[in-house]
C-alpha cells in the first residue's frame, strides 16, 4: 500500500500474557521482564528487541546489551544471542536518544494551504517523516522548514502527518497545521470517509476490466520489511479500473476503502499484475528497448521507482466541512512512461 493511517503511539509495550513484572514508570529507567513468544526461535537478542522497542535504534540497544544491560535467562548476553521460545529477557530501558528536527530547505510543491492544513503533492524518493535510519532529508525537516506552525500529533517527530505515502509514491498529501485539524483529518482516514485514488502502470491486462480486491493483509511471515495476503491479515480492499490496455501493460486507476501498509502493492501482486519497478512486490525495471522491442541495449529505465502515483483526494475541511477535491498532476517520469507505451504498444 502507498498510505496508511498514523497510529495513536508507535511504541510496541509487551503483552500482558508476556509481561512478568515492571517496576517504576513508563519512562527512562523502567525495569521490564518479559517472556520470549512461542513463535520466536533462533532470532537475534539486538533484532528482536528492535522489533519491540521501535523507538531505540539498533546501534543504541547493541550498546546496551554489550555493557551487559540485558540478561537472558538470568545471565549477560550477546547482541547475537539466539532466543528460543519463552526464553526470558530483562533489562532496564535507557534514556531516549537525542534527536533534533532540522529544518531543511526541502522543495514543497503545494497544491493548496489555509490556516488549518497544507495539501503537498510529494515528490519521488522522498521520507515522509523521520525513523529509523532516516534522521533528515525528509519531508517533514523540509515542512518544519516551510511553515511557521504545524500540528503537534502524536509524535515530535511527526508533526503535521496525518497519512503517509511511501518513498517513491508520488503525489496527494494532507498535512494538517492545527491540532485541531490534525484531530479531525485523523478521523476521517480512520473512519474511511476520505476518497482516495491512485494511478498505476502494472505488468499485463487484468483479466476484469474493474473489480474488487478484497484480501486480508498483515506483516511477511518471512521478511520483517514486506507485507503479504494473510488470512489472518486486517481487512483490506481495494477497487481498481483499467483505464488503458496496452501489449504487456496496464494503465490502472485504483480507489482505497481501507489503508494498510503497501496495500496497493500487495493486491496487485496477489492478482499477478505486480506495480512495474516494484521489485519488492515482484515488478519488474523496463527499459525502452523492451517497449519498442529492439536488441538489448545499455539504457535507462523507463521509469526508475514504483510506478505508483496518488492522484486524487476528497476530504472533508476540518474547520468548514466542505468537501474538498485536490489532484496532484501526473509526475513527469510516469507521463513519459505512459507515452512511449501509447507510442509503441497500443493494442
Amino acid at each position: 500500500m502507498a498510505e496508511d493511517f498514523v497510529p495513536d503511539s508507535p511504541l510496541q509495550e509487551p503483552s500482558d500474557e508476556e509481561m512478568l513484572e515492571t517496576e517504576g514508570d513508563e519512562e527512562i529507567g523502567q525495569h521490564l521482564r518479559f517472556r520470549v513468544g512461542y513463535s520466536i526461535k533462533f532470532r537475534r537478542l539486538d533484532k528482536y528487541l528492535c522489533g519491540r522497542f521501535s523507538q531505540f535504534s539498533r546501534s543504541r540497544l547493541q550498546k546496551l546489551i554489550k555493557e551487559q544491560g540485558v540478561n537472558v535467562n538470568g545471565l549477560p548476553a550477546k547482541p547475537s544471542h539466539k532466543l528460543n521460545p519463552r526464553d526470558e529477557i530483562d533489562l532496564i530501558l535507557p534514556p531516549r536518544e537525542l534527536r533534533e528536527l532540522v529544518p531543511e530547505p526541502i522543495p514543497i510543491h503545494v497544491l493548496y494551504e489555509d490556516d488549518e492544513m497544507i495539501v503537498v503533492n510529494k515528490q519521488a524518493d522522498l521520507i515522509v517523516h523521520p525513523a529509523r535510519g532516516y534522521k533528515s532529508g525528509t519531508l517533514v525537516n523540509g515542512l518544519v522548514y516551510y511553515a511557521n506552525q504545524l500540528s503537534k500529533g502524536s509524535d515530535e517527530f511527526r508533526p503535521g502527518i496525518v497519512h503517509r505515502l511511501d518513498k517513491n509514491t508520488t503525489g496527494v498529501l494532507v498535512v494538517a497545521k492545527t491540532d485541531h485539524a490534525h484531530w479531525k483529518l485523523s478521523r476521517q482516514f480512520a473512519n474511511r470517509t476520505t476518497n482516495k485514488t491512485y494511478i498505476t502502470v502494472v505488468h499485463g491486462v487484468p483479466e476484469l476490466d474493474a473489480d474488487r480486491i478484497n484480501a486480508p493483509i498483515g506483516i511477511h511471515p518471512r521478511i520483517r520489511e514486506k507485507c503479504a495476503v494473510r488470512p489472518d491479515g486486517k481487512e483490506a480492499v481495494t477497487y481498481y479500473q483499467v483505464v488503458v490496455a496496452f501489449r504487456g501493460f496496464a494503465l490502472v486507476q485504483l480507489r482505497l476503502e481501507t489503508g494498510r501498509t503497501h496495500q496497493i502493492r500487495v493486491h496487485m501482486e496477489y492478482i499477478k499484475h505486480p506495480i512495474v519497478a516494484d521489485d519488492m512486490y515482484g515488478g519488474k525495471i523496463v527499459y525502452p528497448w523492451q517497449i519498442e522491442d529492439r536488441d538489448p541495449a545499455p539504457e535507462e529505465p523507463v521509469i526508475s521507482r514504483v510506478a505508483l502515483h496518488a492522484w486524487k483526494l476528497e476530504i472533508k475541511h476540518p474547520t468548514t466541512s466542505k468537501v474538498m477535491e485536490f489532484i496532484a498532476p501526473m509526475p513527469d517520469d510516469m507521463q513519459h512512461f505512459i507515452n512511449h507505451l501509447k507510442q509503441f504498444r497500443s493494442i
